[in-house]
């Protein structure tokens, strides 16, 4: 068992899994001699070599693009999104095309691709190099959407999402790559894609949440348990699909629910949880549903202050629970 940080969690999977299996490569800006912007790949093109560490030019169309096409030939690329922020010229190579493989040709091809892309903001990136991106690929049947948010989760959830004949959005928050540091065990394992986690149990509060604001929401339910409200932590870990299961057996158990989520409230995440949860659980219900999500505001500020009042942090979250241990 060792302790490293997410990134190398990451990195750590990649590695394991090109050694495993010849038909992964990866592909990306800069990923080669310079190992990538955050280092993912740092030492990849000396081991496994530059068919197998490809590096791109600045066409992220043409980087997933050509990863479909590997993917359907019968190859596992890996494409790296330098940031999430340059994703969108991918939409119709994902969204359009990607995630409709399986079901347009009756199963007789698949599309086992991974686009990992670091996304997030709380690192003074501004308007370019903030933006969460997860609700607009959850919405698409045929993809699998998956936000880590510990080293453990990282590296499992990464190799499971390798393996997945399904193309697949890893989305890796980049605040947790250095900061977040965890147990990681020596020997192989995965983590099943579409299962959550609980974080810390509870009983008078659940909050579901995912990513970086898993930590934010720890912090917060230590806080409130020195107020004597007890808070359970249910970590998504996959926004596609849901484990309704888990999202339900906490409504359950708390009867009052707080949804966190860093990106835009509205249309988020967590109006989809909220839905499902007065759907499916709402006579387990003592008080409304709550989302505490990102402002109506199109892209995160670069002014520190602008910034902070954007994003989601412990106090916020510690005010909202406050709030609905009074209902």
């Amino acid at each position: 068992m060792a302790v490293i940080t997410v990134l190398e969690a990451i990195r750590e999977a990649m590695r394991e899994e090109m050694r495993n299996d010849d038909r992964v490569f990866i592909m990306g800006e800069d990923i080669g001699a310079r190992g990538g912007v955050f280092l993912a790949t740092e030492g990849f093109l000396s081991e496994f070599g530059e068919e197998r560490i490809i590096d791109t030019p600045l066409a992220e169309s043409s980087i997933a693009g050509i990863a479909l096409g590997a993917a359907m030939s019968g190859l596992r690329p890996i494409a790296e999104i330098e940031f999430a922020d340059f994703i969108w010229p991918t939409i119709n190579q994902i969204v359009g095309e990607a995630a409709k493989v399986r079901y347009g040709t009756e199963g007789k091809l698949n599309a086992p691709m991974v686009l990992r892309a670091p996304q997030g903001g709380g690192v003074r990136g501004a308007l370019y190099h903030s933006q969460s991106v997860e609700a607009i690929f959850a919405h698409t049947p045929g993809l699998k959407v998956v936000t880590p948010s510990t080293p453990y989760d990282a590296k499992g959830l990464l190799k499971s999402s390798i393996r997945d004949d399904d193309p697949v959005i890893f989305l890796e928050h980049k605040r947790t790559y250095r900061l977040v540091k965890g147990e990681v065990p020596d020997q192989e394992y995965t983590i099943p894609l579409g299962k959550a986690d609980v974080k810390k149990l509870g009983e008078d509060i659940s909050i579901i949440t995912y990513g970086l604001m898993v930590h934010h929401c720890l912090e917060a339910a230590q806080m409130a348990s020195l107020e004597n409200i007890s808070v359970e932590v249910l970590d998504l870990r996959t926004v596609r699909p849901l484990d309704m299961e888990s999202i339900i057996n906490t409504v359950k158990k708390t009867g009052k629910t707080l949804i966190v989520y860093e990106d835009n409230q509205a249309l988020g995440i967590g109006s989809e949880v909220s839905a499902l949860i007065s759907q499916h659980a709402f006579e387990y219900l003592d008080a409304p549903v709550i989302r505490l999500g990102g402002p109506e505001v199109p892209a995160m500020p670069f002014s520190p202050p602008l910034e902070n009042m954007f994003m989601i942090d412990a106090e916020k979250i510690s005010t909202a629970i406050k709030e609905l241990a009074e209902y």
